[in-house]
């Protein structure tokens, strides 16, 4: 086991945040949440994110006062969205224990992890292998990252926290995309090996057509279109909904273009996609409103520019080819190159997989997929499905009752963002894990926050759009 310099800064952070209080550490684990690519701690062959290492401290300065406290357990109560992910992390750790041992060589398998045999790039035989227990730890960190979101946002000032929290992130994730944007084009990649430090396969100094991958923070561009995918729903909502344009509206715009030029199939097929989720959502909530100049704008507006934009690349005969040939090679060709051809190769031994284990999995973090629902299938089987299906439907399904207010906007915008994240995760997730941030949206999507805070009464008068 090795402690990483990224780690000794990470134990710092944790160390120093504890003091300023439970609001400023939970804004402090968002960030570390951005370093993808980085391993706090190498235990053997697995990796101890920087998330997952202040998580600790999180969850120290939340669960020490009473009242989070109180709250997180009922979050994780009967009927709770928090009581399905609570099933589904049980089962899951059980799965990962159970059912490599039980089912040992009765189907062939693409491992996630190391296994007892050799890595020659083809299926082995069923057995337990290193991620069975990373995986296993992730879920469990998913599941105290939810509780702790859930229970910070039960108050108005702990909801905003979390909400400015989630838009610090999606400006990270801008600053570190220039950053791996910059570093590239001036030839000082090494300046960000700090965080690239973990035991995955980097994909920093890939090129498509002579264009760099940007990869952010992430070990590869999939991943970061990904997570962009979910900053650009979160700041796109609330830029449309009116809740601070001038921060939102170009955070939105520059996650859009960064996961446009991010040469990811996943964030061009997923785009458009979550655009028409942030446009379908403007119609039924706003329409046509005076008082709501932006959203009314964007209703009007977006079409035209569309069919403008459109016109504009058919008209021009350069412009036409350049997106064309983009098209060709991230969307149209995409299915006849060799990862393509490897990813749907891992997500027919998982579907084969699934009816070998009769429907119950191998276990959590066996195998590796290219599709969220495959891998839902294939490592936890029917009822981990079924439990992951309660927990979004009572997650992110929940009516947005109630007025315009600033939380109802926010709880849309969390819930658009988790669709968003949902999204790239079909289009190409290895594995049931979806990650911290994911998790906090979807705490954040099904938070009630009170109509007071520590005892300070909220009135009427107070601004619904003030700062997060």
């Amino acid at each position: 086991m090795s402690l990483e310099p990224i780690g000794i800064l990470t134990l710092l952070l944790g160390l120093l945040c504890l003091p300023l209080g439970y609001r400023a550490t939970f804004g402090v684990l968002m960030g570390t949440a951005l370093f993808g690519a980085a391993a706090a701690i190498l235990v053997g062959g697995a990796n101890i994110q920087p998330a997952h290492l202040f998580l600790s401290f999180a969850m120290a300065a939340v669960l020490a006062r009473r009242h989070e406290a109180a709250a997180a357990m009922r979050a994780m109560s009967f009927g709770q969205p928090g009581f399905w992910l609570l099933c589904l992390v049980i089962f899951g750790v059980g799965s990962a224990v159970l059912m490599p041992r039980l089912l040992a060589g009765a189907t062939q398998i693409v491992p996630l992890g190391a296994s007892e045999y050799a890595d020659t790039g083809s299926t082995v035989p069923l057995g337990p292998v290193s991620s069975n227990f990373t995986q296993s730890v992730y879920m469990a960190a998913d599941l105290a990252c939810f509780g702790i979101t859930a229970a910070i946002a039960t108050t108005h000032a702990g909801f905003r926290a979390v909400v400015a929290a989630v838009l610090g992130y999606c400006a990270g994730n801008v600053l570190l995309a220039m950053l791996d944007i910059g570093t590239y084009a001036t030839g000082t990649q090494s300046l960000l090996d700090f965080m690239r430090n973990a035991r995955y396969t980097m994909h920093a100094d890939d090129q498509v057509n002579g264009v760099k991958r940007i990869v952010g923070s992430f070990p590869e561009a999939s991943a970061f279109a990904r997570a962009t995918l979910g900053a650009f729903a979160f700041t796109g909502t609330l830029f449309l909904s009116g809740r601070m344009p001038m921060l939102t509206g170009p955070l939105a715009l520059a996650s859009l273009a960064l996961v446009v030029l991010s040469t990811s199939s996943t964030g061009f097929a997923g785009a458009p996609l979550v655009g028409l989720i942030l446009y379908a959502g403007l119609l039924r909530r706003s329409g046509f409103q005076p008082n709501r100049p932006l959203s009314s704008a964007a209703v009007l507006c977006t079409p035209i520019l569309l069919v403008i934009v459109i016109l504009g690349v058919l008209l021009d005969e350069r412009a036409s080819e350049t997106v064309r040939s983009y098209v060709d090679t991230l969307i149209l060709n995409k299915s006849s190159s060799t990862s393509a051809v490897e990813r749907s190769q891992w997500n027919a031994a998982a579907l084969q997989n699934f009816f070998d284990s009769f429907g119950f999995g191998v276990g959590l973090g066996t195998i590796r997929t290219s599709s969220f629902p495959i891998a839902l299938l294939a490592n936890v089987g029917i009822p981990g499905t079924a439990f992951y299906l309660l927990f979004a439907a009572t997650a992110l399904f929940a009516p947005l009752n109630g007025p315009r207010a600033y939380e109802t906007d926010a709880r849309l915008a969390a819930r658009n963002a988790c669709f968003a994240l949902i999204i790239g995760d079909t289009l190409a997730a290895p594995s049931v894990e979806q990650g911290l941030l994911f998790y906090a949206l979807a705490a954040l999507a099904c938070a009630s926050p009170r109509d007071h805070l520590e005892g300070v009464l909220l009135t009427p008068s107070e601004p619904s759009g003030a700062k997060a």
